[in-house]
């Protein structure tokens, strides 16, 4: 990965990439110290930080804790995510959707717009439902005065500024992927976890070891070196199954054509285990939370909704007893689905038939298109599983009293450690990718 960089920077229009890219994610990291005004930042950060598995605590970990701040980017690239999540699973269930989604680089930018659009309606209605949270927790102070009418200019500013703060991140993220390297959108959940994360662990480290250790609590070095080696694990964990992949063999029959022979020659189709990445459990985990943010803004003096939400949250939302069951089946589902849209069968096994290639021991067409989906199924599976384990197991183990005792519960998180690496490995992608087109003069000299 050094040695990519290395020759990123040395050619110019990467180079031009890679620092526009950096200067619109500095841009990002400003935004997220840029406060907004009447909010009292003390109140905010007690009622984030009111449990390791908190609905609040993973928004402001998702958003780099902006959120847990008070700042213009509190909401982050979160309704973005939303709503790309709606529009593909309408692309899926509305005929006009999926009829314009196959007419080429039009089709997709109109779904785009419709996006852009669905995002900003969903950051009205989340940033009403975090007001509301901050104001029932009492950090809303009124701006234009003491009265209803000035609190209420007060909550519809603070909506606004709200609004347009995440419409500006979606911006950024989407001149990143134009003009940038790619990928804008993860790029910035990347940076936003990885600061939170190395601000979280570096605060656990300082402020509760040595007092621990200065107790004579001999122990709990074994539970630091232990944390250090589960860290090391999953990571090399990650960086495997990433990287891994299914390779099929397919050998192309011999062709004449005038007085020149074509084909013969053997490839394979790379089928990969975790072909979705981190996008299925950024998808289960935001499908998760959204209700959760919607009922934030249902009034308080209805008994029959507050017993509904309060409900939901004890067994449905984050943190509650049926919750890793439902993440566990959102992220089930969203690998195969994404693996889908990544991986068609038919289409693959199209473009073989039509290049007069074939698998060893299937007949091309329809067997063939059988069999890779088999094939791809079974993959999907496995890389689905390594998801869930990934976005429970290590969190269940940290719960462990030793860990807690150190603070390590609230400060790592598993899922954030495979976004930062996964982004990081398709980071590298691209930039290899570029380089590979540039350095590749083709035939015509």
């Amino acid at each position: 990965m050094f040695e990519t960089i290395k020759n990123a920077f040395t050619t110019p229009d990467i180079r031009r990439k890679i620092l526009f890219t950096l200067a619109l994610l500095l841009v990002y990291r400003i935004g997220c110290f840029v406060p907004i005004p009447g909010l009292d930042v003390s109140i905010m950060q007690n009622a984030t930080s009111s449990g390791s598995y908190d609905l609040m605590q993973m928004l402001s970990m998702i958003t780099g804790g902006s959120l847990s701040q008070g700042t213009i980017f509190a909401l982050g690239i979160i309704p973005f995510i939303n709503s790309f999540i709606i529009m593909q699973l309408l692309t899926l269930i509305i005929p006009k959707l999926e009829k314009l989604s196959k007419e080429g680089e039009d089709g997709k930018k109109k779904i785009n717009q419709y996006t852009r659009y669905l995002a900003i309606l969903l950051a009205i209605v989340q940033g009403i439902g975090i007001m509301i949270s901050w104001k029932n927790s009492g950090a809303i102070a009124p701006v234009f005065g003491a009265n209803t009418t000035s609190s209420v200019f007060t909550m519809i500013f603070i909506v606004i500024i709200l609004t347009a703060g995440s419409s500006l991140v979606m911006w950024l993220g989407e001149r990143i992927t134009e003009y940038g390297i790619g990928n804008g959108t993860s790029l910035i959940i990347f940076i936003g976890i990885l600061s939170t994360l190395g601000t979280s662990i570096g605060t656990a480290i300082v402020s509760t070891i040595p007092q621990r250790i200065k107790g004579g609590v001999t122990t709990d070095i074994w539970f630091l070196l232990a944390f250090f080696v589960l860290i090391i694990a999953l990571f090399v964990l990650i960086v495997f199954v990433d990287m891994a992949e299914r390779r099929i063999s397919v050998q192309y029959a011999k062709q004449i054509k005038g007085n020149k022979m074509y084909g013969g020659q053997s490839t394979y189709i790379p089928i990969k285990v975790n072909s979705g990445g981190v996008m299925p459990i950024i998808f289960a985990s935001s499908l998760v939370m959204f209700p959760q943010m919607i009922f934030q803004f249902i009034p308080s003096t209805n008994e029959g909704w507050i017993k509904f939400v309060t409900g939901w949250s004890t067994w449905v939302g984050v943190g509650s007893h049926l919750y890793p069951v439902f993440l566990f089946l959102l992220i089930i589902f969203f690998a195969y689905f994404y693996a889908q849209i990544q991986f068609n069968p038919d289409d693959v096994a199209r473009m073989v038939q039509q290049n007069s290639g074939a698998i060893h021991g299937i007949r091309p067409g329809k067997p063939t298109s059988d069999y890779l989906k088999r094939i791809n199924n079974r993959i999907t599976f496995f890389g689905a599983l390594f998801l869930a384990f990934i976005a429970l197991i290590p969190t269940y183990i940290l719960k462990i009293e030793g860990f807690s005792i150190l603070g390590f519960n609230s400060a790592f998180s598993a899922t954030g450690l495979l976004i930062v690496v996964s982004v990081a490995l398709e980071f590298d992608k691209q930039l290899q990718s570029q380089l590979l087109v540039r350095n590749n003069k083709g035939f015509l000299k």
